[in-house]
């Protein structure tokens, strides 16, 4: 019979959080933009309330872009049957058709927060601190030449009993991470991202749904020790790293605590990024109980934030190898121009401030990265 060590984990947003839906909203036909406020149409409701019998005008209706059929200010109620929820604020574009990136929902347009996201973040921080436990080394030679497998036989080592191959060989069947409780639509915001290049420049803006900082989910995590027993053993399975997963809070702020120094020290070389710098450095210094960590997740994490990241930086002539074009025999992680030595990743997804100047500009300040939580294992 199982034997499972069970947490109570409160996650605790920092910084705003995006995990997407896969889809994008659009102005005038997802939601309409009214009073300081993004209301998402609900479409079906408002076609249903024209109550139209001429089937050729009802044709015509049902190409016409729904926030065209809200013509009164009044309709604009938060009760009204028109919407499905209501989010403070407004997008930056205002134009017809701009974008929106969806954050993830339940059925009842609830936030949460997927187990499996979660249990990836944790996957990438015990692999991050295995890495250095079994004293792997970059080696191209180890690479799938598949891109998306790439890392497999580095993820076998890692996780597999003697690097088998067999899924149910994997250290990570003994964890188990339920998905959350939903949260009320209120706990949404928008966002306006954009990419943050070493010198400084700001990319095109990514706006976003966003879960507000301070929301707080609530999940289960549960470690199954009869995969570590001698009745496993038994059977043929010899899973390893029972320690690891019974203290991962330390193991996660042991991968945690490095990334905060790096992504200090990176923002601290960006012209007008020093209030992220700061971000980091005030993150780096706190002092938290053994049962708690730091972790960032979803949309915006970056190439470090689901990689072995430093641990493959350590051999220049390594990531230059699989920085390369697959023409030229690597995976073409590198986008646009790029010379033999320039740093990688070269650019943060980061939340912007619009503001102006004391001239009348318009400015936008990079303020906060995203995706940061508290986890607390209860």
């Amino acid at each position: 019979m199982a034997n499972y060590h069970c947490y109570r984990l409160r996650v605790t947003a920092l910084t705003p959080l995006h995990i997407g839906s896969g889809r994008d909203l659009l102005n005038g036909y997802d939601y309409a933009i009214h009073n300081g406020r993004t209301w998402r149409i609900n479409e079906d409701a408002l076609l249903d309330a024209q109550d139209v019998d001429d089937l050729a005008l009802a044709e015509r209706l049902a190409q016409t872009p729904p926030a065209q059929l809200l013509q009164s200010p009044d309709d604009y109620r938060a009760d009204a049957p028109f919407f499905r929820y209501v989010i403070k604020g407004t997008p930056r574009s205002k134009a017809r058709g701009a974008q929106v990136r969806e954050q993830l929902k339940d059925v009842y347009d609830r936030p949460y927060l997927p187990g499996t996201s979660l249990k990836g973040a944790l996957r990438t921080a015990l692999a991050w601190v295995l890495w250095s436990k079994k004293q792997l080394r970059p080696d191209s030679t180890n690479l799938n030449r598949r891109r998306q497998f790439a890392a497999r036989w580095y993820e076998q080592e890692l996780f597999s009993q003697h690097g088998g191959k067999a899924p149910n060989h994997d250290l990570l069947r003994a964890l188990q991470v339920t998905d959350s409780a939903p949260l009320s639509p209120d706990q949404l915001m928008l966002v306006n991202v954009r990419v943050l290049n070493r010198g400084g420049g700001l990319g095109s803006p990514i706006e976003s749904e966003a879960v507000r900082p301070d929301a707080v989910f609530e999940l289960t995590l549960k470690i199954d020790e009869a995969l570590f027993s001698d009745w496993a053993k038994e059977g043929g399975l010899r899973l390893r790293g029972a320690g690891l997963l019974r203290n991962l809070p330390k193991v996660v702020q042991a991968y945690t605590g490095q990334r905060l120094e790096h992504e200090a020290a990176w923002y601290g070389e960006i012209p007008g990024a020093e209030r992220l710098a700061g971000f980091y450095k005030q993150f780096s210094a706190l002092s938290l109980p053994p049962k708690a960590c730091l972790l960032q997740l979803g949309w915006g994490t970056g190439w470090e934030g689901k990689t072995f990241g430093t641990h493959l930086q350590a051999d220049s002539r390594f990531m230059e190898g699989i920085l390369r074009s697959p023409r030229e025999g690597g995976y073409g992680l590198a986008r646009g121009k790029r010379r033999s030595g320039d740093p990688f990743p070269k650019s943060r997804r980061v939340l912007v401030k619009v503001q102006r100047s004391q001239d009348g500009r318009t400015l936008e300040m990079p303020v906060s990265p995203l995706g940061w939580v508290l986890v607390e294992f209860q």
